[in-house]
């Protein structure tokens, strides 16, 4: 499988990384090179992608292996405090104190990185939570609020500093559709200025927002590169039949009522063109 890299004006680089726990290698000797965009990561559960993402927002310190982000190394204090005051963390199941204000919430989070002035830390706290279509819900207590509300308000934290790395853990968790197009729309504009990194189950909105795609499985890198690059793994794999086909490494029955099916076509089967989901579970599944 070809690995496709930018090197050009890297802002995360990872070499050889690794982090176990109780002896269970969770990921393994990641490379990865990012340069800006919108990077979405996939993979099945267990696939290592959340400690991944924790040691890219400097939660967790690898075993093993180089990271360098936004030209530094979170391994040095001074610069790992630098990171975070230009990183923007968004973690699977975010923190929130039920007895905040939506405002006070989010300030509180703008003090942790450090915003000393009060009247800039204010502007700045109203400018996300404007930007999360929660500028009239400032007043609102946390515990008062929707799961996807709630998601909101981290997201809005995770913006502050206007981050020129955002890393995100399935960000789009509780939202509705409306939402989930608009969340499209503000990462794009925050990949204008940066790299956005995201974890998903959710190929769609691989699709609709990524520029790249990259797919775990068991801890290690199985794809990198662009979500038509996955879609064309799976090319000459799929094919739709009347009936369920026991040799299909994958199968399952569409809208139309027929099955459609991922691994090696019998003789005589006609191919379909893959799609994005194909392609994640053509690797995923590991079949060649």
């Amino acid at each position: 499988m070809t690995i496709v890299h930018d090197r050009a004006g890297t802002l995360v680089r990872t070499a050889g990384l690794r982090k176990s726990f109780r002896g269970v290698r969770a990921v393994r000797d990641v490379d990865l090179d990012l340069s800006g965009g919108v990077v979405g990561l996939l993979g099945p559960n267990g696939a290592g992608k959340t400690t991944l993402l924790r040691m890219l927002a400097t939660v967790l310190a690898p075993d093993a292996g180089e990271v360098r982000l936004l030209g530094r190394d979170p391994r040095v204090p001074a610069e790992r405090l630098e990171i975070r005051r230009r990183l923007g963390y968004l973690p699977q199941a975010p923190s929130l104190y039920g007895g905040f204000t939506v405002l006070e919430m989010v300030e509180y989070v703008a003090v942790l990185k450090e915003q000393t002035d009060a009247a800039a830390r204010r502007r700045d706290a109203v400018r996300v939570l404007e930007s999360v279509g929660l500028g009239d819900m400032q007043r609102r207590r946390i515990r008062t609020l929707s799961g996807g509300m709630r998601q909101r308000v981290a997201l809005a934290a995770a913006l502050l500093g206007r981050p020129e790395l955002l890393v995100l853990d399935e960000p789009a968790t509780g939202l509705d559709p409306e939402q989930r197009i608009e969340l499209r729309s503000l990462l794009s504009e925050t990949a204008q200025r940066g790299t956005v990194v995201l974890s998903t189950h959710n190929t769609s909105e691989v699709a609709a927002l990524c520029q790249r795609v990259v797919v775990m499985r068991d801890g290690r890198i199985h794809f990198d590169g662009t979500p038509q690059g996955l879609r064309t793994t799976a090319e000459g794999r799929v094919w739709e039949a009347e009936e369920r086909d026991p040799r299909a490494a994958r199968s399952w029955m569409t809208a139309e009522g027929t099955y459609r099916h991922v691994g090696t076509p019998p003789a005589g089967a006609t191919t379909v063109r893959p799609t994005l989901e194909d392609g994640y579970l053509f690797v995923t599944g590991g079949w060649r």
